[in-house]
């Protein structure tokens, strides 16, 4: 007998031995090896849909938060500009305000300074009257201090008054 060539015999032990154990393993361990290839395989592709379900919540959620900070964005220029506008119509207003009021006390100071002007004019005046009327009376009461001098005056005046 050759070495090589296996006898007939045991080629047909080998063929039931084996037959026989790929019955054994197909009912006892071949059901629960695909059955948890399977549960593996389900696993696997659950988690990817909800990693893909992920990735499009997460890209759902950054668009929205573009949008709220370009909203936020919008809201706070919207709101420096109302506030600039607001200090710039303040400013306005006090520089209107002080302008008027400059106007005012300038105005004020123009009258106070012409009724200072008059009431000097006038007291002036009222001097120039008083020492005007002190100097007549004194050359009066000098050229009138002798008796002919108030008769030649008296019959003057008479005079006048009747060619008036």
């Amino acid at each position: 007998m050759d070495l090589l060539t296996p006898d007939l015999g045991l080629l047909f032990w080998q063929v039931v031995v084996f037959l026989g154990l790929f019955l054994i393993l197909r009912a006892f361990a071949w059901k629960p090896i695909t059955e948890s290839l399977n549960e593996r395989e389900n696993n696997i592709q659950s988690a990817l849909d909800l990693a893909e379900k992920t990735r499009l919540e997460m890209t759902a959620l950054k668009a929205d938060n573009e949008k709220l900070l370009a909203q936020a964005r919008s809201e706070r220029e919207a709101i420096l500009r109302g506030a600039k506008e607001t200090a710039d119509k303040m400013l306005a207003d006090s520089r209107d305000k002080a302008e008027s009021e400059g106007k005012r006390i300038l105005e004020q100071a123009r009258e106070s300074m012409q009724n200072e002007r008059q009431a000097l004019v006038m007291q002036m005046k009222k001097e120039v009257v008083t020492l005007s009327l002190d100097i007549a009376e004194k050359v009066l009461r000098k050229e009138l201090s002798d008796k002919g001098a108030q008769e030649k005056l008296v019959t003057d005046l008479v005079s006048q008054s009747r060619l008036n």
